[in-house]
């Protein structure tokens, strides 16, 4: 299939900037297997779905991991803005930076607070090592492990998704607004977006519902917001992420199917990381690794009954997720009505 296929009119009034809050109070739209279509608000959850459903959730917590900085050489100073998106070491980052053609291995780049020096964690110090294709660039810090990571998300900012920080500066809602209540484990660089509709509300009533919350964790990289470049689909690379399943889940997602119940997940990083830790029959499995699973047209899903997300951008690995989900001319008509 070709990248036009997924393409679609969205509107940039369309994207909303801000979070509804509360945050269960979100519009969702229900869309049943035969493409029927209904209006509803994410609080409906336990009643839309069935007893004895297992939910998915992604319990990645996000790092502050835009950083802005100051290269300086031969008396000349630029600025650069880098994001973190990969953990190479426990000094070493993988980031996307701009602008790249200003940097060369071997240069300095002062993060964060760089007039007062008094206390070593204002002070966050990297050399770039090496320099890769499309602004990516591996950064030696000063500091390493704990330190560093306190070092980041003091000096860091969070990153928003390029569709919102085009049309916006951050501020220190951000902090909490793109933070799930069920974060746990460090380490993302973009939020798990669909997760942060749900409030301790909404997931107590999930329970009296008599659906079962299970937690998985996938470290979602910067590379979830870079664009597809290849006309044709089956030439794209994903991108790869981290992921986690323990034992103890992958038991309990098997059983609850066995019971007649469905495998739920919330946003495309829990569907991708449960679908690439099932084997081809059909069983989950403990999964610790990297997962650079492609999900388009043709797919045949393992696991995955259902899937609560987001809408996605046009043209994006996204939306071709869903669509391959439920079908694409589908999911064009149920963004169609969402946006009208």
């Amino acid at each position: 299939m070709t990248l036009a296929e997924f393409d679609f009119d969205l509107p940039p009034e369309r994207i909303a900037l801000r979070p509804a809050a509360p945050r269960d109070h979100a519009r969702l739209l229900e869309v049943s297997a035969d493409g029927e279509l209904a209006d509803r608000t994410v609080a409906d959850l336990p009643s839309r779905l069935r007893p004895g459903d297992a939910v998915v959730f992604n319990d990645t917590k996000v790092i502050a991991a835009r950083l802005i900085g100051r290269r300086e050489r031969d008396g000349h100073a630029a600025r650069i803005e880098a994001t973190l998106h990969r953990r190479l070491g426990p000094s070493r980052w993988a980031a996307f930076v701009r602008p790249a053609k200003r940097l060369e291995i071997g240069d300095r780049i002062a993060f964060g607070e760089t007039r007062e020096r008094a206390c070593s964690l204002s002070v966050l110090d990297a050399a770039v090592a090496e320099k890769g294709e499309g602004g990516e660039v591996s950064l030696e810090f000063d500091l390493a492990g704990d330190e560093l990571d306190r070092a980041v998300d003091l000096a860091g900012l969070m990153p928003l998704p390029p569709y919102i920080a085009g049309r916006r500066a951050e501020d220190e809602r951000d902090r909490a607004d793109y933070q799930t209540v069920y974060a746990k484990v460090d380490g993302s660089v973009a939020a798990p977006t669909a997760g942060l509709h749900f409030t301790p509300q909404l997931l107590r009533a999930m329970t009296e519902a008599g659906l079962s919350a299970h937690f998985v964790t996938l470290q979602v990289g910067a590379g979830t917001f870079l664009p597809i470049k290849t006309e044709t689909l089956e030439r794209h690379v994903m991108h790869a992420e981290t992921g986690f399943v323990d034992a103890d889940t992958a038991a309990a997602l098997n059983a609850a199917r066995a019971r007649g119940g469905r495998i739920v997940c919330v946003g495309t990083t829990s569907l991708r990381l449960i679908e690439t830790a099932t084997d081809a029959d059909g069983q989950v499995r403990p999964f610790s690794g990297e997962t650079r699973l492609f999900i388009t047209q043709g797919y045949r899903f393992r696991a995955a009954d259902a899937l609560m997300t987001n809408f996605h951008l046009p043209k994006s690995t996204l939306f071709m997720l869903v669509s391959a989900l439920i079908g694409r001319e589908r999911m064009q008509a149920a963004y169609a009505h969402a946006i009208a």
